[in-house]
């Protein structure tokens, strides 16, 4: 660990948060994974990388910031679980398993995947734990919001979501689940259930489902995406990992465009493409190219990603290359044949074919989606399209009653009230 040599110069408390915010963003997710691998409990672990965050934004203005932040951090967050665990009186104990892996299993083989921050994040994702709990204890141990931060994001009280927090630490403890990076055969399930959760955090943020909260929320988008560009550093050559990350980011790209002034949605047809983020785009586009070249057949996510691809490359809304869509979803309904997919599939359909051919096909699937408000959206908007008012005034109004991002619910009403 490294000490600093000398006291650094005073700053103000100004300069001295932002280097603490800084050095939270950057070194919160190795500071608990290091301290939970030395210690073998991700409540000494995160406590203590508390506390040591806590000890920078008491001291750092005095004392001026350390020239090597991380590694003050780093051996104040030790210093502070040393001191829990006398508190504890669970020293000798605790002292032999900081000098050991937390787990048991020999060392794996040179060159295999072995990171500190993947190992928690494996740990924080494992299929023991409910899928609220995952993303709970993802957000807390390797984001470092506060439970505070996801109560809100969830629409969830401080209490329970402390308490689900609580739990899922408890229950990995209680089922000794193992902190280590799955072995070979058992990755590509790991991985997906960990984009699983990545992926439900960013939809979260992107399409908000609370009655008061933003509709977008750029902190949860922004989080999902940081973490998926985490992964991607420690898996590099994971495809679905790439393809997760490049439909996260061209989804972002568009987000300044996705809710008018007037606090309505914007539907993709509809927004100003030049406000779109094109730095995103362009490294969006270059991670589904990098997909492309490897010549590997894509999964869900990779699929998912050329679709808003191609939604991307359109300058204009009448340049989309529909037939293009249609056959990306082709290849995804067969990877994943669920009426959400079906549904999206026919939307592009009905840009190619009519309206007329993509309402027989949504209306197939009344039985496995009535209660999603973007079933009766879509079939309102088709039904509009081929002059059947009433019947898309219900449907508008069904979607609305169903709905719960507050733009989406704006844009539904106002598409119901010109049909008179």
């Amino acid at each position: 660990m490294t000490r600093d040599a000398a006291p650094a110069v005073p700053v103000s408390d100004v300069d001295a948060r932002e280097a603490v915010a800084r050095s939270h963003r950057e070194e919160w997710a190795r500071l608990v994974a290091s301290l939970t691998r030395r210690f073998g409990d991700l409540d000494i672990a995160e406590e203590a990388v508390a506390e040591a965050f806590a000890t920078a934004l008491e001291r750092w203005p005095a004392h001026g910031i350390p020239p090597n932040p991380g590694g003050w951090l780093t051996t104040t967050a030790n210093r502070k679980a040393i001191d829990r665990i006398r508190r504890e009186s669970k020293l000798d104990g605790k002292v032999k398993e900081a000098q050991r892996v937390f787990d048991d299993d020999p060392p794996e083989p040179l060159g295999a995947i072995d990171d500190d921050r993947l190992r928690l994040l494996f740990t924080c994702c494992h299929p023991a734990l409910a899928m609220e709990a995952r993303v709970a204890l993802t957000l807390r141990m390797v984001g470092g919001l506060t439970v505070p931060e996801i109560a809100r994001a969830f629409l969830v009280q401080e209490t329970a979501m402390g308490q689900r927090v609580t739990r899922a630490k408890a229950k990995i403890k209680a089922a000794h689940v193992p902190y280590r990076v799955p072995a070979a055969e058992d990755l590509p399930a790991r991985v997906s259930g960990v984009l699983a959760v990545l992926f439900l955090v960013f939809n979260e943020g992107y399409l908000s489902t609370g009655a008061d909260t933003d509709p977008v929320r750029h902190d949860l988008t922004g989080e999902a995406i940081r973490l998926g560009r985490l992964l991607r550093a420690l898996l590099p050559q994971d495809g679905e990992v790439a393809g997760l990350l490049a439909l996260m980011l061209l989804t972002e790209a568009r987000g300044a465009a996705r809710v008018s002034a007037s606090g309505e949605l914007v539907t993709l047809g509809e927004q100003d493409r030049g406000t779109w983020d094109a730095a995103l785009v362009a490294e969006g586009h270059r991670l589904v190219r990098e997909r492309l070249v490897a010549g590997v057949a894509p999964g869900r996510y990779q699929l998912l990603a050329a679709i808003n691809a191609v939604h991307t490359s359109a300058r204009d809304v009448r340049d989309t290359d529909w037939s293009q869509v249609v056959a990306l979803y082709d290849q995804l309904v067969r990877l994943d044949p669920s009426p959400i997919v079906a549904l999206n599939r026919a939307v592009a359909v009905a840009e190619l074919d009519g309206p007329e051919v993509a309402l027989a096909a949504v209306d197939r699937l009344e039985d496995r989606l009535a209660g999603y408000h973007a079933y009766h959206a879509t079939r309102a908007d088709l039904l509009r399209r081929t002059g059947r008012s009433q019947a898309s005034r219900a449907a508008y109004g069904r979607a609305i009653e169903l709905a719960g991002n507050t733009a989406e619910v704006a844009y539904l009403s106002r598409r119901r009230d010109q049909l008179g």
